[in-house]
């Protein structure tokens, strides 16, 4: 009796060890996360609502509607990244997920420019405007991607923080968390993915897409790895940039855009020069007084710039700025997975020599899966629209 007392007894335990286990199991059934810090339900978009609003755009081809069959939500996310100090800080930006079933692709899709602050509402997480952020997205979801559209530091959760426009080190990494965080997501909630993973952007998002390729490349992530990447008319030669800017005598509509790009660096890389070495008078005033994108600041760089600067850039002798542009070129490396270069031929906002000259460099460094695709007589807007239609169409057939 004793024996099979103490055996009852050893056979309770065992049940309840076993069933704490199972308990503690279903309790934590994964790590506790690194990246994704909340969640928050914006909004649900049907599948009708997304093709009449691809319907509505003009010259949109009728062949896709078929394409968009998903209901979808669309969540703000909020997660970890570093600032520029290493500090970690919250940044956001949109998830959009498709109402299915199946294992499902996820797409990173970088934004265009957004003036800061002035565009702060149309950051992807608000998701509150038809704008260049949104639209694709809502696209892709209900054409079956898990799509993320970081808003980049400077918008969103990080509104506090000044956005560091073409600085390819906290756009990939930006980037890179928000695609983390997104996964941590799909693995809490039941989100079924098949571990294909998409890059698109156009404009700095072109230029943050592919930041981001190459750093992903250079620094692997287990469980990360690229199936294709499509960006589109980015600046990925600053340095060539910089020499076709302070060679033009004549108006460049970009011109105060590109201002920005130049504070940035002049900011981030400690170089500090105040606009009177930069900026002839009575600009240097007004642009310090104003911004960058005060009126009447002329859009031809022999009027605009001071002659010390552009001799520093065409000689070589400005080597603080040299080395900035030098260190945000991504245009000449090897990259291993599918890249197809997409840009309008008369583009004059993003000149065409940047993806030529990226296309250029990756073959012959040895790279196979690189194309480049001309948009024939597209300019930098009207490029947009073709550029995410052949996107649909190259990604489909890794899909």
């Amino acid at each position: 009796m004793k024996i099979l007392a103490k055996l009852s007894l050893s056979y309770v335990i065992l049940i309840i060890v076993f069933l704490s286990a199972c308990k503690n199991d279903s309790e934590n059934p994964l790590p506790e996360a690194k990246f994704l810090v909340k969640a928050e339900l914006i909004r649900e978009i049907s599948a009708n609502e997304i093709k009449n609003a691809a319907a509505s755009v003009p010259g949109f081809p009728s062949l896709y509607l078929g394409l968009f069959t998903n209901d979808i939500r669309v969540y703000k996310i909020t997660y970890k990244t570093p600032y520029l100090d290493g500090i970690t800080i919250e940044a956001s930006g949109a998830l959009l997920v498709p109402k299915s079933s199946s294992a499902l692709p996820i797409l990173s899709l970088q934004h265009g420019t957004l003036l800061d602050p002035i565009d702060e509402a149309s950051a992807p997480s608000y998701f509150a405007n038809e704008s260049e952020s949104q639209i694709p997205g809502a696209l892709f979801a209900s054409a079956g991607y898990v799509v993320l559209v970081p808003d980049y530091i400077g918008y969103g959760a990080s509104k506090a923080k000044i956005h560091p426009y073409e600085h390819a080190q906290s756009l990939a990494t930006a980037c890179r968390d928000m695609l983390q965080a997104g996964k941590e997501y799909c693995e809490r909630n039941g989100v079924n993915l098949n571990n294909k993973i998409f890059l698109a952007g156009y404009s700095e998002g072109g230029f943050a897409t592919m930041a981001l390729l190459k750093h992903l490349e250079e620094n692997p992530i287990s469980g990360i790895k690229i199936t294709a990447c499509a960006p589109g008319a980015g600046a990925y030669h600053k340095t060539r940039f910089a020499e076709y800017i302070v060679n033009s005598t004549t108006d460049l509509n970009f011109l105060p855009t590109y201002l920005w790009v130049m504070d940035t660096y002049n900011r981030i890389y400690n170089i500090n020069r105040p606009y009177n070495q930069l900026f002839n008078e009575p600009y240097a005033t007004t642009i310090s007084q104003n911004g960058i994108f005060a009126n009447n600041i002329p859009k031809n760089p022999q009027t605009l710039f001071k002659a010390d600067f552009i001799a520093g850039v065409k000689n070589g002798t400005d080597t603080q700025f040299i080395n900035a542009f030098a260190q945000n070129n991504i245009y000449d490396w090897q990259p291993t997975a599918p890249l197809n270069l997409f840009h309008g031929t008369a583009d004059d906002y993003v000149l065409f020599f940047n993806s030529q000259d990226a296309f250029d460099a990756m073959k012959a460094r040895g790279a196979t899966q690189v194309e480049l695709t001309r948009l024939e007589g597209k300019d930098h807007f009207t490029g947009a629209v073709e550029y995410y239609l052949q996107t649909f169409s190259y990604f489909f057939k890794f899909k």
